[in-house]
């Protein structure tokens, strides 16, 4: 097998070649170049569908179960609280910054590597290598748009950072359009239906309301009203108020069983912009999970979400770098999480019995 630390190298240079490339959600292009250009040039058969790039590391073999290894290559804009630049690779002893290095470049970069690695020996399993888009923003152009193209999966894992922790479970999340109405009339006389009224009970119920099923891996769910519109004048009660729910669905429900309970319960119209980010968890018991436990990763549940919401399949998140840092300003990871991460990745994967 290569030397993991030759391949260590290459991928921390793709990382370097990726930050340096603009790659905000749909605007992917320029860094599905280079996955596609990389991959070619190590020998292996690419296939592209937008910006969504992945290779095979074998001849399918129906009698095989089949693993996928993703992440994505889409980030988010960065805000103006960078000091450093951006969109450029900034080296620092053993700190790399810039935009997309921890969101996910070094997952990235790593399960890429693992890829090369393993399909050096024969496997187990089929072995799928996926790069994809438009992760940020839970786009229809991503990896859902590609699934087709792999047949049944048996098992995903999927590059987000974790600080190589496997993250068993992972919170879902449903958006609620909410309207409770009532009837204009005028403020100063005793008149009219004022639907921001009509809408309180609802909205305390909201905040204060459990659901029975607690998951022991991501608690209850969770239920955030975070925006409300109501009224067009100071002197009318007005016959609308508007307010969204944020709902982030414990792996003890699924999204469309959630909003039927909601429903019940509330006056108010309730109307799910999507039921598509569902939660997701994974045995102690699967083989992957009791190997790393073996290993002495440590497992927990997740309360980011990632492209494991549109996976109908069993999946695992983990990666090297820190959650912690996504979304920030001067985001970093360290080139030896890289390579820890590279080293796991392997022993985790390699020869594994899906």
């Amino acid at each position: 097998m290569t030397n993991i630390s030759t391949i260590s190298t290459e991928a921390i240079d793709l990382l370097k070649k990726l930050i340096s490339t603009q790659s905000f959600s749909r605007e992917e292009d320029a860094a599905a170049d280079i996955m596609e250009s990389f991959l070619k040039e190590k020998g292996c058969k690419v296939f592209r569908q937008g910006n969504n790039v992945w290779s095979w590391a074998y001849v399918l073999d129906s009698n095989k179960p089949t693993l996928l290894l993703n992440s994505h290559i889409d980030t988010v804009k960065p805000s103006q609280r960078w000091t450093y630049p951006p969109i450029e690779a900034t080296v620092e002893g053993d700190k790399l910054t810039g935009l997309g290095s921890n969101d996910a470049g070094g997952p990235l970069v790593s399960l890429m590597a693992t890829f090369l690695l393993l399909k050096e020996n024969e496997q187990p399993f089929n072995l799928v290598f996926a790069a994809t888009a438009e992760e940020e923003v839970s786009g229809a152009n991503g990896v859902a748009s590609i699934l087709d193209q792999f047949g049944k999966i048996d098992l995903g894992i999927i590059g987000e950072p974790t600080k190589m922790e496997m993250a068993v479970a992972e919170k879902g999340l449903m958006v609620l359009d909410c309207e409770a109405k009532g009837k204009t009339g005028h403020a100063a006389r005793n008149e009219g239906i004022n639907a921001i009224y009509e809408a309180l009970p609802d909205i305390e119920w909201f905040r204060t309301h459990q659901f029975e099923k607690v998951s022991p891996h991501l608690g209850p769910v969770k239920m955030t009203v975070s925006q409300v519109e109501a009224g067009k004048q100071h002197n009318v009660v007005p016959d609308s108020c508007k307010f969204v729910v944020d709902v982030r669905v414990n792996d003890c429900y699924d999204n469309e069983e959630l909003h039927k309970l909601i429903q019940e319960n509330v006056k108010c119209e309730v109307n799910a912009r999507s039921y598509r980010l569902n939660s997701s968890c994974i045995s102690l018991d699967h083989p992957v999970v009791k190997k790393g436990i073996e290993m002495g990763l440590p497992h927990y549940g997740s309360p980011t979400m990632s492209d494991q919401a549109l996976m109908p399949f069993t999946t695992l998140k983990i990666g090297p770098g820190d959650s912690a840092r996504s979304h920030t300003p001067d985001e970093y990871i360290y080139l030896s999480e890289i390579k820890v991460g590279i080293d796991l990745y392997v022993k985790l994967l390699d020869g594994l019995k899906i």
